[in-house]
């Protein structure tokens, strides 16, 4: 696969125990990772770095921002992680963006969460992050605002890295990381049931980047068998 790497990602929302995932790089001898901080404050983030420092984690290559993190923040995971790209939500969504990135904003690129971004804002940064999923819960939803805003950003702009997370068969409801009282309702989940939830992706194989980040909170030994189901499916269409 010399087009695409395919990255496990270390999710650290409420079902996903960070802490494990970075004994069990340990366990796996895993080097290379995606980071989504997105659900934990600063002081966690600090033990987080803490203890990647001390794993067999040698590059993080895509992160995914969390809105209260500042440049520096930045400068420390490209200097001692080489971070080649980020992704922040688009600004209609619950956790929208509002610090000044400077140099790293070419290397920044804008997620379709719940909300599709808009051009202006993905004129603004290096391009378009494809959460897959998300897209694809927009076609079983038949959100025709999503998926048009969806193709006309992809003819457009720059995929600079990407989401992939399972999508099931069933609409289900569940709550938002930060801010529980809001319920959002989709087919796109991050714990896999069964790796035919992945079986979507045929669709979109086309707009694969070169990174592709797993955002799942599955540990990493289920995580290592979603990273070889969606190998082979990529090779095989």
């Amino acid at each position: 696969m010399p087009n695409h790497k395919i990255l496990l990602g270390l999710t650290t929302t409420p079902d996903s125990d960070w802490r494990k995932k970075i004994e069990e790089c340990k366990k796996f001898d895993i080097q290379e990772i995606a980071l989504f901080p997105t659900a934990i404050g600063f002081e966690s983030r600090q033990e987080l770095y803490r203890l990647l420092e001390n794993s067999p984690v040698k590059n993080i290559p895509h992160v995914h921002l969390r809105n209260d993190m500042e440049k520096e923040e930045l400068d420390y995971l490209v200097e001692k992680f080489h971070t080649q790209v980020f992704n922040i939500h688009p600004r209609k969504n619950v956790h929208p963006f509002t610090n000044d990135y400077e140099k790293h904003i070419p290397n920044i690129y804008v997620e379709n969460s719940e909300v599709a971004p808009e051009i202006e804002e993905l004129e603004k940064y290096g391009g378009l992050c494809v959460d897959f999923s998300h897209w694809q819960d927009a076609v079983l939803k038949n959100d025709q605002e999503h998926i048009s805003k969806m193709q006309e950003a992809v003819g457009k702009f720059k995929i600079g890295c990407s989401h992939i997370s399972g999508v099931g068969s069933v609409l289900e409801k569940f709550q938002d990381a930060k801010f529980p009282e809001i319920i959002y309702e989709g087919y796109s989940k991050h714990t896999l049931s069964e790796l035919k939830e992945l079986d979507y992706m045929k669709n979109f194989i086309q707009y694969l980047p070169e990174l592709v980040s797993i955002e799942l909170e599955n540990s990493f030994e289920e995580q290592l068998k979603v990273k070889k189901y969606l190998e082979d499916l990529i090779s095989n269409n």
